[in-house]
């Protein structure tokens, strides 16, 4: 496994902050599922547990939306309403993040993969 690296991330409006402990991130993931499509959001490949994505600020900030079956959370900031980050439908508890709101990650120049979520 590479060696963790810390990448911290933040809404658009800065009020939710948190930091990822993850292996680089090399490539995104895309879901088809009918709220990633219309959020169009990159997600990171790897799944975080809760000590590896720590909230450093702003949780009082964030909202969860839930559809389908509600084991999945889709938190999105308050103030300017990005998605930082979601809990998993397949590992719940567990983390992807939008890699649009990490620093030092251009999401714009990564290889993508989709993943099949309209069919879970």
């Amino acid at each position: 496994m590479d060696t963790p690296r810390t990448y911290r991330g933040s809404c658009h409006c800065g009020s939710v902050k948190f930091r990822i402990s993850s292996p680089e991130i090399t490539s995104g993931v895309r879901c088809n599922c009918s709220l990633c499509l219309r959020k169009g959001a990159l997600m990171t490949p790897h799944i975080y547990s809760p000590e590896e994505l720590v909230i450093e600020s702003g949780a009082d900030q964030l909202s969860a939306y839930q559809f389908g079956s509600g084991v999945a959370k889709h938190y999105f900031c308050k103030v300017c309403g990005i998605y930082p980050f979601h809990q998993t439908l397949r590992k719940p508890g567990y983390y992807r993040a939008n890699i649009g709101c990490l620093e030092d990650v251009d999401s714009l120049v990564i290889p993508v993969n989709v993943f099949d979520g309209k069919s879970l």
